[in-house]
């Protein structure tokens, strides 16, 4: 797990936007209703002693909100008048019923109020999606534009690809450039259709639940599907074989004794089964084919850096203008949206269990450098995957309060509040075993 001090303050910003904006929305509906809101909190402000648990709050004069920061950085809350939450200030359900309290409210206010902080979230991803497409563009490498195809790893090719394979489609949906959608479109499809020595078209069926085996792969250092790069010197390390043997910036290597290599993996698999000893390497220089005696050292290696594929391949860029950037926001947001979801059904399996990952393993994800276009793009996903975790019918969730919304709207009559208070006590006990789940799978990994 890659985990750097950068990645953790990222993560902490990104949360932190996507609380507010969340608890912006409960907060904007209610005010919209004319229902009281007693209190908006970034983070939790769980008191130790006689510290109420607040970092920093304010309360502006002729407001009924109290504004606030608190120290527990797992979330956050809008206090609504009349309503059982996660507060659980059950004397307040006690006193009469006011007229600026949630209870009193139609249903269907009710459920607005409810589901305001999910349609933020999905709000915001598609606005960030949009601004990243108009700002930035799209850079990327087509299939098309590799010359040698993909190359796969050991579980792909058992399962039926070959490397020099080019991905067309996945169950139907045609695949265009390798990125983390389209990889998990592939490792999750029934079926992928390739196009095989440029000319045949080839179905490979994809076995349940192969997503695990290629995580499993990448954890190995090897990846589900790469690109297939010749092997070009870019650079060279000094004192190692390669230098030694007079190698130059610009060398094409094909060969290592008698094997072609014509792209990177298959050069690193041959170097591996030769550590420690010497072997001829034959090279294209200009239009002219040498060779060269070079030493490997014992991990394999000969000291070249390569030539990146940007630099090989023709990489192509989109740009949108202002008006075309929303439609693609929400068309990237709605393809990640749909990606998460699938991966959700693989939870309730003893591999997905043991996957699940807490605020190390999102913290790990954002890069150890602060690059914006990586952080909004994080930030992006995180605030899809905050509005659909929200809206599971769990109680304490927002969900939870939509489920018995729906209940009491088509039933005609509210659940009672014992009930109500026992729900939300069963579904933040639920939360807190996953949580402690999740972060426990952290300390696992980080462990090993």
């Amino acid at each position: 797990m890659n985990l750097s001090l950068l990645g953790c303050v990222q993560m902490l910003v990104a949360l932190a936007l996507l609380v507010f904006i969340h608890e912006l929305g409960h907060f904007m509906w209610a005010r919209f209703f004319k229902v009281r809101v007693e209190k908006f909190f970034l983070f939790f402000d769980l008191g130790i002693g006689r510290w109420d648990g607040s970092i920093f709050k304010f309360k502006p004069k002729k407001s009924e909100t109290q504004y606030g920061v608190g120290w527990l950085p797992l979330g956050g809350y809008c206090k609504i008048a009349g309503m059982i939450d996660e507060s659980m200030d059950t004397e307040q359900m006690k006193q009469p019923e006011q007229p600026w309290e949630f209870r009193t409210k139609p249903a269907w206010q009710r459920l607005l109020i409810m589901i305001g902080g999910v349609l933020n979230n999905f709000l915001l991803a598609f606005v960030i999606f949009a601004g990243i497409v108009y700002y930035w563009g799209e850079q990327f490498l087509p299939y098309k534009n590799v010359d040698l195809g993909m190359a796969y790893s050991t579980s792909a090719r058992n399962i039926g690809f070959k490397d020099g394979d080019i991905p067309l489609s996945a169950d139907g949906k045609e695949l265009i450039s390798l990125n983390v959608d389209e990889v998990q479109a592939i490792v999750t499809a029934k079926q992928v259709t390739v196009l095989r020595d440029g000319k045949d078209t080839v179905k490979i069926a994809i076995p349940d639940k192969f997503i695990f085996q290629a995580e499993k792969d990448a954890k190995n250092g090897e990846s589900f599907i790469s690109y297939r790069v010749p092997v070009i010197v870019d650079s060279l390390l000094p004192s190692s074989g390669a230098r030694k043997a007079g190698l130059l910036k610009g060398d094409k290597i094909c060969g290592v004794d008698t094997v072609e290599t014509p792209d990177y993996n298959s050069f690193t698999q041959q170097l591996k089964a030769h550590k420690g000893t010497s072997v001829m390497l034959a090279f294209m220089r200009g239009n002219k084919l040498d060779s060269a005696l070079v030493e490997v050292n014992k991990d394999g290696k000969i000291g070249i850096g390569l030539r990146s594929p940007v630099d090989i391949f023709k990489i192509e860029t989109k740009k949108y203008g202002f008006f075309e950037s929303i439609p693609r926001g929400v068309e990237l947001g709605w393809t990640k949206l749909v990606n998460y979801v699938q991966q959700m059904k693989y939870i309730f399996t003893k591999e997905g269990a043991q996957s699940v990952g807490g605020f190390a393993t999102i913290a790990s994800v954002f890069p150890d450098t602060w690059n914006w276009e990586s952080f909004w793009n994080m930030t992006a996903f995180l605030s899809l995957a905050l509005a659909f975790l929200n809206i599971l019918p769990i109680p304490a969730l927002d969900g939870g309060h939509v489920m018995f919304l729906l209940y009491e709207m088509i039933f005609r009559r509210k659940p009672s509040e014992r009930f109500l208070i026992r729900a939300q006590i069963v579904g933040m006990m639920l939360l807190f075993v996953l949580l402690i789940w999740a972060n426990g799978n952290d300390i696992m990994r980080c462990s090993h």
